[in-house]
């Protein structure tokens, strides 16, 4: 029986090829085995959704009057470059007795080849007897153990589905919407395209009202007091700083988040402590733990690198591809998972002999490292198509200094999961002066554990450091309050989005929805965007000048304002899309059906239209800036998205 292997690309074609017998015969776009077996590959995806006037002629001229455009037969055709190929596959899939999706693993490598086998019209039979095989990790003994653990490929049609109905949500909301606004724009004497998207116009909402909040910002003085309480024990003396806490009779001097406004009230206060009892009425003391962090989905990665060394989203991608695919020293590294198979425990020792080859200023860490812990990160239950990104068991020799730099942020994740947890002792002390409550708080670090791989970061571990010293004392204790320490304080703005924040804000879009029956959602699911497009949404804005960076920051531009001003709440709030992630969620996981969703949505942008046609054009649309060059081509506003990813490159 002659299978054939279809892969999402020809890296992966080669991969599966290499495991596969020998002797090997190179083909025009194909491989053939030693065992008859055809390894063949997509170059990306190899089929795009049509334009509109290929439905309709008259769609070639954009109308206010032809909108909403909805298809009712679903259209796509070959991508001019990838035209060639899809002929090979095509051909292929016709002699071939069984076939496999060996497209990545996650939705869209699901549907890139699934799509290819419903185009090419494979028979029902053969697609109900297709295998997939998963691959995230491209080395040799990882394909080989992928090979002979296949499963159905009908397992993963929910996976194909979830992942068209975002296609094709994309395509109406993206394409539809754009043509609006853009035509709106074009009566308010504006000449450019204005792009809008179901998930980039969100993100940019949040930079813009984030801009907005900072420009309108009027900062006010509020004060702290600290009661000062002097205390001497076997580490010698010091004072013991212990913060008023405001009872419910000063509330109307403080402001939403509690702080004192009043200066003549604290300095009331501290008047009244000064040289008075303070009584203990709490005394807490205990030592508690905390785990190693996770190993890294890309999202958190990403978040890292920006932090660490100011790398842009898709620059870590790019980044990250290289390590997997050209140097094979990570794994599959678009996964938007934490966890490890318990089968990976066993090659720790093979992956730490790696980490010492490709990255040696790791070799103490490595030596520290106690193979015989295992964190919670290994944990079947919690991985499904793919696992954490982590170092593989390759070594490679002088990697270029950017994949260094990231490769030794996943191995050193990972490295955690080998190390124990931080522990703390944690204090708190509550007093009673004068009638007002007090409190004191510390927590130092007692075993580093894990965080002794951080030695330099300027993280907790840093604060640790100096964090204030409170003794444990016995609850009636007494001491005397010497003085009261105010401290005049100014409110500050929020600050500007970095890079990083900006993809943390997208994966806890929770913080950020208007709706609040939907933040118990959004804490269920990932945000807004996936792990394979976040880096590609912000490219995206920055190419179409709707965002800027200044530095680390990331600015909207006075067209991204315009443009956000001028649209529906619904469309630059992350609560309609977001809810859309839930279901497109609930269907990969065979909760939610295809047809409601995409009802909805056909409800949804019949009223968006009907708004822009008949609603008054927004004065932001007046005032938005001239277009001196084309951000991007006129016929990219259809909302069609096109990711790096899916390139082939």
């Amino acid at each position: 029986m002659t299978r054939l292997f279809v892969a999402e690309k020809p890296s992966l074609g080669r991969a599966i090829a290499s495991a596969l017998p020998r002797p090997h015969k190179n083909g025009q776009g194909f491989i053939e085995c030693g065992n008859g077996d055809i390894v063949t590959w997509c170059i990306g995806h190899l089929l795009e959704q049509v334009e509109p006037d290929v439905y309709d002629p008259k769609y070639k001229r954009w109308d206010l009057a032809d909108l909403p455009i909805i298809p009712d037969a679903w259209q796509l055709r070959p991508r001019k470059s990838a035209a060639k190929q899809l002929a090979v596959v095509k051909k292929l899939l016709k002699s071939s007795s069984q076939i496999v999706n060996a497209g990545d693993p996650d939705r869209e490598g699901q549907l890139l080849v699934d799509e290819v086998f419903d185009y090419c019209k494979v028979s029902k039979s053969k697609k109900e007897s297709a295998q997939r095989l998963l691959i995230s990790d491209l080395n040799l003994s990882a394909v080989k153990r992928s090979l002979s653990s296949m499963r159905s490929n009908r397992e993963f049609v929910p996976l194909s589905v979830s992942a068209l109905a975002r296609s094709r949500a994309d395509w109406l909301y993206g394409m539809n919407m754009s043509r609006a606004y853009t035509l709106l724009g074009k009566k308010a004497g504006y000449n450019g395209v204005l792009s809008v998207g179901r998930v980039q116009t969100p993100v940019l909402g949040l930079v813009v009202r984030r801009d907005l909040e900072i420009e309108n910002f009027v900062p006010r003085d509020y004060y702290t007091l600290e009661a000062l309480i002097p205390y001497s024990d076997h580490n010698g003396a010091f004072d013991i700083r212990a913060k008023w806490i405001p009872s419910d009779a000063c509330k109307k001097w403080l402001d939403e988040d509690g702080r004192v406004l009043s200066k003549a009230l604290v300095e009331n206060v501290a008047q009244r402590i000064q040289g008075q009892p303070a009584i203990v009425t709490k005394s807490e003391q205990k030592t508690t733990k905390q785990a190693p962090p996770l190993p890294y989905s890309l999202s958190a990665l990403q978040i890292d690198a920006s932090k660490r060394y100011s790398m842009s989203a898709q620059q870590v991608l790019d980044l990250c591809q290289s390590l997997y695919e050209k140097y094979k020293v990570i794994t599959y590294p678009r996964s938007d998972c934490r966890y490890l198979p318990v089968e990976h425990f066993n090659e720790a020792k093979s992956v730490c002999d790696a980490i010492l080859s490709n990255a040696p200023e790791q070799s103490k860490a490595v030596a520290n490292a106690n193979l015989s812990l295992r964190s919670k990160a290994w944990n079947d239950k919690k991985v499904d198509a793919h696992h954490a990104i982590i170092p593989t068991p390759k070594k490679a020799s002088n990697l270029p200094p950017q994949e260094a730099k990231v490769y030794q942020l996943i191995a050193t994740q990972y490295l955690m999961q080998f190390y124990p947890s931080a522990q703390y002792a944690e204090s708190k002390l509550e007093f009673d002066i004068k009638g007002g409550k007090f409190t004191a708080s510390g927590r130092q670090l007692l075993v580093p554990g894990w965080k002794a791989l951080f030695p330099a970061r300027k993280d907790a571990t840093d604060k640790d450091k100096q964090a204030p010293q409170v003794p444990a004392l016995a609850q009636g204790q007494q001491l005397t309050c010497r003085e009261g320490e105010i401290k005049q304080k100014q409110t500050e703005p929020p600050k500007h989005f970095t890079e990083g924040t900006l993809l943390q804000a997208m994966t806890g879009i929770g913080r950020f929805v208007q709706d609040s029956s939907l933040k118990k959602i959004l804490r269920e699911t990932d945000g807004i965007g996936t792990e394979a497009t976040r880096a590609g949404i912000l490219d995206t804005l920055f190419k179409r000048a709707l965002l800027v960076r200044s530095g680390k920051s990331v600015l909207s531009t006075p067209a991204g304002k315009g443009l956000i001003a001028a649209l529906p709440d619904l469309s630059t709030y992350p609560d309609l899309t977001a809810h859309w992630e839930k279901q497109l969620q609930d269907m990969a996981e065979k909760k939610q059906a295809y047809q409601p969703f995409i009802s909805e949505l056909h409800r949804q942008l019949a009223q968006l239209m009907d708004t822009a046609k008949t609603g008054p054009i927004p004065d932001s649309l007046r005032a938005l800036p001239e277009v001196k060059k084309p951000a991007y081509k006129k016929r990219r506003a259809s909302g069609k998205k096109s990711y790096s990813k899916r390139s082939g490159k």
